[in-house]
């Protein structure tokens, strides 16, 4: 067994007292993995835990890996599998990923410390938007979380816009858990048929699967609005079904804490190596206590910075900032990079533009040509002034094309995916 810390006080604790407790749940990992895995026992052949002073001195572990070779990095018998997901395929076919029971209670405390941090509590009735089936961890694990903590659970899912209106009128839930663009189109929805949302009885929003904050960690249109639509706080939220570690935002709504005993985290640059506090780069988790598919230094592909200071709420826990963009999605137009984020968090903050996405496609000549399809929500603009609004924020001008929003929701919200596709890469 790989079991799991509970400590709930190491989120107060001094920098010494983390470094310390974590270097032996690092050390402790390190074994499982070498003794379980069949992946790691051959990488880590000749690594004597005991001896590791840095996370350098070990090997990386890519996205690719746990594709190609994935029984490799199964660490226990069948008869000890409790569940089974696949990843999103954000970047690629999804991933098949195995957890015991153990690694469910892991999930279930990790959530646990998360709604814990951003006030819910065992007197919150927590509705959840996102699904439970299709193999999607997320709707489990928050599901798992208000249990933990002593809420009551409303599970939903995917739902109608009139469903869970019904759901909020007669069972009031304090707190709704879901996919930011998809809130403000349900709150919108319901405001517009007469329902007071500031006055209800939902207090919290926690947001999954898209950014509510800026690099700078300002607040995004999309963030403000849903907190003026509902009345309600709205939360940051980021994991992955990989490393089963969650980062949330606390009361401060200033960066996602990561519980200490449950994990590490780097950012590192485009050559491995890490990069100062503040800086952006790829964010690589070692998640510990983790049984059925343990992993070392995993590369998210995720694109973050992290904060150690400490923070308002008390916490002296890291707090990783925004996902800005996705390494395989990194776009570059005419001498200037940027990630499909950029382009997403430039178009919420115009309010005549509606449902969206962004397709690219290779250009010919090492540049990607971006075309942004949209539906305007209000009073519609002239695409030029759109197209000059976007140049002026991205310092690139996309191609724009106006279309239907019904035809735009056809492909952002499809039965096939558990996410909203709003990024369409079409680059050989």
């Amino acid at each position: 067994m790989n079991d799991f810390s509970r400590s709930d006080a190491i989120e107060f604790a001094t920098p010494d007292e983390v470094r310390a407790e974590q270097e032996r749940l690092l050390r402790q990992h390190i074994r499982y993995c070498k003794e379980h895995s069949p992946f790691y026992g051959e990488r880590l052949s000749d690594v004597d835990p005991e001896a590791i002073q840095t996370l350098a001195s070990l090997p990386l572990t890519h996205k690719m890996e746990v594709s190609i070779r994935n029984s490799e990095f199964v660490a226990v018998d069948s008869i000890e599998v409790a569940d089974i997901v696949f990843s999103s395929g954000t970047t690629g076919w999804p991933t098949k990923i195995i957890y015991t029971q153990g690694d469910l209670e892991r999930l279930a405390y990790n959530e646990e410390r998360a709604f814990n941090a951003c006030g819910i509590t065992a007197s919150d009735i927590v509705l959840l938007t996102c699904t439970m089936d299709r193999c999607f961890i997320a709707g489990l694990a928050y599901f798992l979380g208000a249990r933990a903590v002593g809420a009551a659970a409303i599970r939903n899912g995917h739902g109608t816009l009139e469903g869970h209106g019904e759901v909020i009128k007669h069972a009031n839930p304090t707190t709704v858990v879901g996919v930011p663009s998809f809130l403000r189109k349900l709150g919108n929805h319901l405001g517009a048929r007469g329902m007071d949302l500031p006055a209800a009885s939902i207090d919290k929003l926690v947001c999954i699967g898209e950014p509510l904050r800026a690099a700078s960690m300002q607040s995004l249109p999309i963030a403000v609005e849903l907190e003026e639509i509902w009345g309600a706080k709205a939360y940051s939220t980021y994991a992955s079904s990989e490393t089963v570690t969650t980062f949330c935002e606390c009361t401060e709504q200033a960066g996602g804490h990561l519980h200490p005993a449950l994990g590490l985290v780097e950012i590192i640059d485009e050559e491995g190596q890490p990069v100062p506090d503040g800086e952006s780069g790829e964010v690589v988790v070692t998640p510990f206590g983790t049984e059925g598919m343990p992993l070392l230094r995993y590369r998210t592909g995720d694109i973050s910075f992290v904060n150690r200071e400490p923070c308002g709420c008390g916490r002296t826990s890291l707090r990783l900032g925004p996902i800005i963009g996705r390494k395989q999605q990194l776009l570059k137009v005419r001498g200037t990079s940027l990630y499909p984020q950029a382009v997403f968090s430039a178009l919420d903050e115009m309010p005549e533009v509606g449902e969206y996405y962004l397709e690219v496609h290779s250009d010919g000549d090492l540049s990607d040509r971006m075309v942004v399809h949209l539906s305007f929500s209000s009073r519609p603009v002239e695409v030029d002034e759109l197209l000059r609004r976007l140049q002026a924020r991205l310092r690139v001008k996309p191609e724009v094309i106006v279309e239907p929003e019904a035809d735009i929701r056809r492909v952002v919200f499809t039965p096939e995916s558990r996410k909203p596709v709003r990024f369409i890469d079409l680059r050989s």
